[in-house]
């Protein structure tokens, strides 16, 4: 996980270098910090005027089943058939890890009961 830090130590590392006139090398060390992180604040400062911290996007996908009534249906009519063959009858685009993902979403299971 990538250590996000504040923007007033951005600034300071940036000044440093900007203003102060020390060399990337010894600014990265003084600060405990890489000297990639200084390049990549100083390109992002060159293009955008800022060192604002980036918007964090989430690494989920785009999620191809959103009703999930229409699922559960769709699950109780083809729950016979193997996920990949389930993938081919839905409707859209859709692999069979994520049929087999919204199975266990919703709880499903092809164990048999004895009542």
């Amino acid at each position: 996980m990538p250590k996000y830090y504040s923007h007033d130590f951005r600034q300071k590392v940036v000044d440093a270098i900007e203003l102060e006139g020390h060399k990337k090398c010894e600014v990265s060390e003084f600060f405990g910090i890489s000297r990639n992180t200084i390049d990549l604040w100083l390109k992002q400062k060159a293009q955008t005027g800022s060192l604002a911290q980036r918007p964090i996007h989430s690494s989920g996908s785009n999620h191809k089943i959103t009703d999930w009534e229409k699922f559960r249906e769709f699950a109780k009519t083809h729950g016979d058939k193997t996920q990949k063959q389930m993938a081919q009858l839905w409707d859209g685009e859709i692999s069979a890890r994520t049929i087999s993902r919204a199975l266990h979403k919703i709880g499903f299971t092809r164990k048999k009961t004895y009542g």
